[in-house]
């Protein structure tokens, strides 16, 4: 039934939607899911000694300053940090070149409001990540998917893309959400040419890039694109924009993520974050820094490879042992995912109303694709629930699998 509100609302809601995760998420409020829906960090790694020191350093020295209203671009400190930091990957910035925000979503979100008009195309890779599709939806974006296999984004098949005249190429480099792909060197340097080619810009969102465990590092889309064009006197003033998080460093309730972009972008981003919610927390901003200062968060990501590692070893484990033939997946070097492929006839939507019977969940991998299709495949995450926990949770899985492939027969 209609109500008078629903003649209310503004055009760009019918293109919005709830996602599939938020939802999901609601699963693991029941203590006997197991769920592998969220993309939720380790709670057991989240440095609680060391926001309780930072919280009381911050309020006894900066206590009046950190509970104000603060400048929109953020705290100075915080964000000269992440330049030293970003000058270690061999991209000239400053704190001009940054923007501190309140979790990626709102620079996901940010950028659609900056540069998109409805109707403008924007290259993604398939699948992509749920989160940027719902940000950019409400602005009527249209979306030109490029196949992705274990290396990320097929750049051979880019350019054909690129003639249609998208506003930007958005890409996850690093352990990609959802498929735990990385994108490779070769293909990274193609996509950085090919872009000048066209004079597209690139969006690259790495919220993951520091954590990977297995194999060598691979420099960012940022910092090949800053080696492209040579030097730039400290203030990098190329073709991609940046973004980076707190969320999987230190913990994800501070809403706390960057945005490294040339000078004008972000002055850019500084208007439209100012009509927003004119700045991010001061006082998380404070405590993020003192937390991270020092040479602590290098120590403290060692810990979360470690553990991160530990529980995709297991997982890739179970899956081996108890899922039926006919089953793949991918083997990610990094990150929080796995991405499971399932036999083309069947659905992960079906698969997982089975599923949560047995008590356990994934998200279907549909949702990930923007202009359709997954059907048959699965995102599961490894970083939050406990060794023992994931053991029981695939085994689980498995046994819903191996029923509907019996029931197909």
């Amino acid at each position: 039934m209609q109500t008078p509100w629903e003649y209310r609302y503004a055009h760009r809601m019918q293109n919005m939607k709830s996602s599939v995760i938020r939802e999901l998420l609601k699963l693991t409020e029941q203590p006997d899911i197991i769920s592998f829906g969220g993309g939720l960090p380790a709670p057991e790694v989240f440095p609680l000694k060391q926001f309780q020191e930072a919280c009381n350093y911050v309020l006894e020295n900066f206590g009046p300053q950190s509970l104000q209203y603060s400048t929109t671009e953020g705290y100075r400190p915080l964000r000269e940090m992440i330049a030293r930091h970003t000058a270690r990957y061999s991209v000239e910035v400053t704190a001009d070149n940054i923007l501190i925000t309140s979790g990626s979503q709102q620079a996901l979100d940010f950028i659609g409001r900056l540069f998109l008009n409805r109707g403008d195309y924007i290259v993604v890779e398939s699948p992509t990540y749920l989160g940027a599709l719902q940000a950019w939806n409400s602005y009527g974006a249209q979306y030109i998917p490029v196949r992705a296999d274990e290396d990320g984004m097929v750049v051979d098949e880019l350019e054909a893309a690129l003639r249609i005249g998208p506003k930007f190429i958005y890409v996850l480099p690093n352990f990609q959400n959802p498929s735990g792909s990385t994108l490779s060197l070769e293909r990274r340097k193609k996509l950085v040419e090919l872009a000048d080619k066209y004079g597209v810009p690139i969006v690259e969102d790495d919220p993951y890039g520091q954590l990977r465990y297995e194999g060598e590092h691979i420099p960012s889309v940022v910092s090949l694109d800053s080696e492209y064009r040579g030097p730039n006197g400290g203030h990098y003033s190329g073709n991609v924009i940046y973004l980076s998080t707190f969320s999987k460093l230190l913990a994800p309730g501070l809403r706390l993520a960057w945005v490294i972009a040339p000078p004008e972008v972000i002055r850019k981003l500084v208007m439209t974050k100012q009509a927003a919610d004119l700045h991010t927390a001061s006082f998380n901003q404070y405590v993020a820094y003192e937390v991270a200062k020092g040479g602590f968060l290098d120590e403290h990501v060692k810990t979360i490879r470690a553990t991160y590692k530990e529980r995709r070893d297991v997982m890739i484990e179970m899956m081996e042992e108890v899922f039926p033939a006919g089953m793949r997946w991918s083997h990610p070097k990094g990150g929080m995912f796995l991405w499971g492929i399932m036999p083309n006839e069947m659905d992960a939507a079906e698969v997982l109303k089975r599923a949560v019977e047995k008590k356990v969940a994934f998200v279907p991998g549909e949702a990930f694709h923007a202009t359709g299709g997954g059907k048959n495949t699965m995102r599961l995450n490894f970083s939050y629930s406990s060794p023992d926990t994931i053991r029981e949770g695939i085994a689980r899985l498995g046994e819903t699998l191996k029923e509907l492939m019996v029931e197909r027969v």
